[in-house]
């Protein structure tokens, strides 16, 4: 039984994982190295999990641990989403506080007051593989050459769409581009009396729906280089579609969502489709199983030229500010936790996904098991997503195999260039989000992408003056030949 022989897969995670998970760490590594003194404390800062159980079951035990087994006393806070802004300030502002601040953003706009994590970055290379590039993005600055934070994961945003629903409406496979969530999801609001749930708000959700239009719409905040480039002809039929899709397809309490509004739109059956990760998927499973049962996914939304984008708005990045004095003992925790990232993805249900291609899977452990009669070592990228150990036990083999090719159609916040403090500051402040509320309540579309290039361009000109983003030549940006008209 230990090695998986005459078990299916599925039945293999479940004996040789779950019994490990329910212990807390399960098979972690650490590696050997300097013993610390015991007074020596290492405090950690990280949101509220979207799946409760990564942090009950999995990270805080592993985080205390870690510190045992290195003789260190290691403090977990968690804190809600909404609050990680203004409480990361305030510490780095008083010089003092947490060792390592997680956030769930590139958090670029903070370099000046945190430590380059070059080394440790070139480090994790080299033990665990090249780092996915979105990764890379959302993380190192091209313009000075530095890592102002470690990205360690990120979590895959499909979306999220309710089969029955859209099988009545005629398009069963859920939709496939930007369009079929005016042609089936306006259908299914006008016949069967079910919205679409994206938010036109100042919160997570929001700001990436609002880039996965643009981009997909081939247009995007900024080019390559970091020139603004916002205000062409391509943002303009961008927004005037979000306009339509609202009045088509939407109810008016989109402009005052939260970030967990329109899961629970899904969950309660009052959306018919949504962009998000798994995350309601997995609480409808536990709260309201015939719901789940009728979630299914589809990838990244086609635009009218056939481009498509998915923004990864959940990139794990730790950041190490310069007042801590525990930087190498915290750089060590960032490399054991990569080096157990295969018990990361299996805590999260799934929400987590590795940034480094060689994450290992350890023997023994959820996704190690016989492969064309030998044991190999499994691609912990796609692990578990065509045999989901967490789906109900009379749902449908098969609903997350859209996931495996996410690299393909999944990019980072600043598309198609870098995650620069100007891009940071522009999602911290939700301009995208604002321009497209703004024309879906009555604003002429043309003027409401007029005032966002103005607020950004003062944004990017603040931190260009900085020298902490590029500014060249402008590639690739839609011909502007004269003032867009609005339609």
């Amino acid at each position: 039984m230990a090695d998986g022989k005459g078990l299916n897969r599925r039945e293999f995670i479940k004996t040789a994982g779950v019994g490990a998970l329910a212990a807390g760490l399960g098979p972690a590594v650490f590696a050997p190295g300097r013993i610390w003194a015991a007074d020596k404390t290492l405090k950690i800062l990280v949101w509220s999990h979207f799946v409760p159980r990564f942090d009950n079951e999995w990270f805080d035990k592993f985080a205390k641990g870690w510190g045992e087994a290195n003789g260190v006393q290691v403090t977990v806070d968690h804190i809600g989403l909404a609050e990680l802004p203004s409480r990361t300030a305030a510490e780095i502002s008083a010089g003092q506080g947490h060792d390592l601040i997680e956030w769930i953003a590139p958090p670029a706009q903070f370099e000046p007051s945190v430590h380059d994590l070059t080394d440790l970055n070139r480090e994790a290379e080299k033990r665990f593989g090249k780092q996915h590039p979105l990764c890379k993005k959302s993380s190192f600055n091209p313009r000075t050459k530095k890592y102002y934070s470690f990205c360690h994961g990120w979590t895959i945003d499909p979306g999220n769409y309710r089969k029955s629903l859209w099988e009545k409406a005629g398009k069963a496979s859920g939709p496939e581009t930007w369009q079929d969530l005016i042609t089936y999801g306006g259908k299914i609001k006008k016949d069967q009396g079910i919205q679409l749930g994206i938010g036109l708000s100042q919160e997570l959700d929001s700001n990436m729906a609002a880039r996965a239009l643009l981009w997909s719409y081939d247009s995007s905040i900024q080019d390559a280089n970091e020139n603004v480039i916002l205000n062409n002809p391509r943002t303009l039929e961008a927004v005037e579609y979000m306009a339509k899709l609202y009045q088509d397809a939407m109810v008016p309490e989109v402009f005052s969502w939260t970030a967990v509004s329109n899961n629970q739109a899904l969950i309660a059956g009052r959306a018919s489709y949504i962009l998000n990760s798994i995350s309601a998927y997995r609480s409808a499973q536990k709260q309201v199983p015939e719901i789940a049962k009728d979630i299914y996914f589809t990838p990244a939304l086609k635009g009218p030229r056939g481009t498509r984008w998915s923004c990864e708005h959940v990139i794990y990045n730790y950041m190490i500010p310069k007042y801590s004095k525990n930087v190498d003992l915290s750089k060590r925790f960032l490399l054991d936790l990569v080096a157990n990232y295969d018990q990361a993805m299996y805590a999260s249900e799934l929400y987590n996904s590795p940034a480094f291609f060689d994450s290992p899977i350890k023997p023994g452990n959820r996704g190690y098991a016989p492969v064309g009669g030998a044991k190999k070592l499994r691609d912990l990228h796609n692990a578990w997503f065509d045999d989901d150990p967490f789906r109900l036990e009379d749902e449908e083999k098969g609903k997350l195999a859209v996931l495996k090719d996410a690299e393909a159609w999944a990019t980072n916040v600043g598309h198609p260039g870098p995650a620069n403090p100007a891009e940071g500051e522009v999602f911290a402040t939700f301009v995208l989000p604002n321009m497209m509320a703004n024309a879906a309540r009555g604003m002429k579309p043309d003027v409401a992408v007029a005032q966002a290039e103005l607020l950004i361009k003062a944004i990017f000109d603040k931190w260009r003056q900085k020298g902490l983003i590029g500014g060249g030549t402008p590639v690739g940006a839609p011909k502007k030949s004269a003032p867009a008209k609005t339609k």
